[in-house]
């Protein structure tokens, strides 16, 4: 009978419970977590990808297409919540697949989110850089063009000449500062974290409230643009097609688990902060896409990437665009963090299974942080986002993340069956339903992703498969534990 190497829930709870020298440091509470998902939830795409869903494919009606999306998010969340509160240890999917499904479908996940978190940390680095410039440039200040570009991508100067860049020199810092934070420790993380959102979510609010005296009823007339006769263009599909857009707009929720090994009471702090920062940003998002497709008709966001600049042409307030700029150079901040904590964190768990070297695993004596990693992901996403294109690097994709959600959607529905009687501060309703249906709407959602996408994702996980056949599955803590058993 062919041996998949799961490793036994009794070691994750000691993990849980470890408090020693080579543990993480617990101090953040359920308020913490919620704004930790807010951090990386509410990011850049509400201002841009809204526009876009409402203007091809959704009208007025895109905040139905975000209620859809919230639905599909909120199958996944029910599953993270109770592994979350049951398996309350650092990795996040990455332990959960190992307890379920053995070592093989972790270190694919595992490997999997390492990469969708050092795409994304950088993707947003370089656009962080341009919106800074963009800032700027409103006051009459510029940089030095050259220092703000990679070497391998031309640009038009102001003189008119075409010319390469040195080096974008803005998002090698803010990678540099933002890892710096983190090996503090998560507590000045959290506290730095909470302050961002709490500029992102105020921004969102004061659109939200000033703009909803200038709505115009015509621009909300039909709410559901009748089909064009192609799917996905208006009517009931262009509804779901509009959804499979901004779903992405709430991805990043999963990230709040691999926090786990250092909240305290992480089974009430952990469903807390995962589906309490899902329903906030539900709440917030359907209102912010109501008052916008109501300043403007959803026609006038066709092809633009500030759409809320024109709904805010239609108000007395002009200076909220500004004022949403400088909420996306921030907010970028904070997406950056969380993107560089999830990374480090699965490192950390895969570190101590064995299955990477114990350098990743090494905790700060001060700060009780994984900070070699910390410097390591510092160095070698600060150099991506010095030097590569942005067109390169590519839109941050969520084909990792909707892996992510299958897998622990499926690793909900096995452990019900395989350990029924184990512990859960929380457990998900109508087992097995949500789990299938999470399972199908994420699948779903892969399907439909650029192939591209798939083939970035192939030649990743076929360089993991190199690193765990000639070291990782030499080194299985697992492993060397079940052999041990069978002398």
């Amino acid at each position: 009978m062919k041996q998949y190497y799961k490793k036994p829930l009794s070691w994750l709870l000691q993990e849980s419970t470890d408090e020693g020298e080579h543990s993480l440091k617990r101090t953040l509470n359920g308020f913490q977590l919620v704004m930790l998902g807010l951090g990386i939830i509410i990011g850049a795409g509400l201002f841009s990808l809204t526009g876009l869903a409402a203007a091809n494919h959704a009208g007025p009606a895109v905040t139905l297409s975000f209620i859809v999306a919230a639905v599909g998010c909120a199958f996944a969340g029910l599953c993270y919540a109770e592994f979350a509160s049951m398996i309350p240890v650092a990795g996040s999917a990455y332990t959960y697949a190992y307890t379920t499904m053995g070592e093989l479908f972790a270190w694919i996940i595992g490997w999997d989110l390492v990469l969708e978190f050092s795409v994304g940390a950088a993707t947003v680095a370089i656009s962080w850089s341009n919106y800074l410039v963009k800032f700027l440039a409103n006051y009459n200040i510029y940089l030095p063009e050259r220092w703000l570009h990679s070497p391998f991508e031309s640009f038009t100067a102001q003189s008119g000449a075409q010319i390469s860049g040195i080096l974008n020199l803005p998002a090698a810092l803010v990678v540099v500062l933002m890892s710096l934070i983190l090996i503090r420790g998560t507590k000045g993380s959290a506290i730095w974290n909470a302050v961002v959102v709490s500029l992102k979510v105020g921004v969102v609010l004061v659109f939200i409230a000033l703009g909803w005296k200038y709505i115009q009823p015509a621009n909300l007339t039909p709410y559901i643009p009748p089909n064009t006769g192609k799917f996905g263009e208006f009517g009931i599909s262009g509804i779901f097609r509009g959804a499979g857009i901004v779903f992405f707009v709430f991805l990043g929720f999963d990230i709040i688990s691999t926090a786990a090994q250092e909240t305290k009471n992480p089974r009430k702090n952990m469903p807390i902060g995962i589906l309490g920062s899902l329903a906030i940003c539900t709440v917030l998002f359907i209102l912010f896409a109501h008052v916008m497709t109501g300043l403007a008709p959803y026609t006038a966001f066709k092809d633009s990437g500030a759409p809320v600049a024109i709904a805010i042409a239609n108000t007395p307030y002009h200076w909220l665009g500004q004022a949403i700029l400088l909420a996306i150079i921030v907010g970028y901040t904070s997406v950056i963090l969380v993107d560089l904590l999830g990374q480090s964190r699965v490192f950390y768990a895969m570190s101590r299974d064995g299955l990477l070297p114990k350098i990743f695993s090494d905790i700060h004596p001060r700060y009780r942080t994984p900070w070699k990693s910390n410097i390591l992901f510092c160095v070698f996403i600060g150099l991506f986002a010095a030097f590569v294109p942005l067109r390169v690097v590519g839109e941050m994709t969520s084909i990792g993340t909707l892996l992510a959600f299958v897998i622990v959607c499926a690793g909900v529905w096995i452990m019900r069956y395989t350990m029924p009687d184990a512990p859960r501060a929380f457990r998900t309703p109508w087992v097995p339903v949500v789990p299938i249906l999470g399972i199908v709407s994420c699948l779903t959602m892969m399907v439909s992703l650029p192939l591209d996408t798939w083939l970035r994702l192939i030649i990743w996980m076929a360089i993991g498969m190199v690193i765990y056949f000639g070291y990782g599955k030499k080194n299985s803590r697992v492993r060397a534990s079940t052999a041990a058993k069978q002398l």
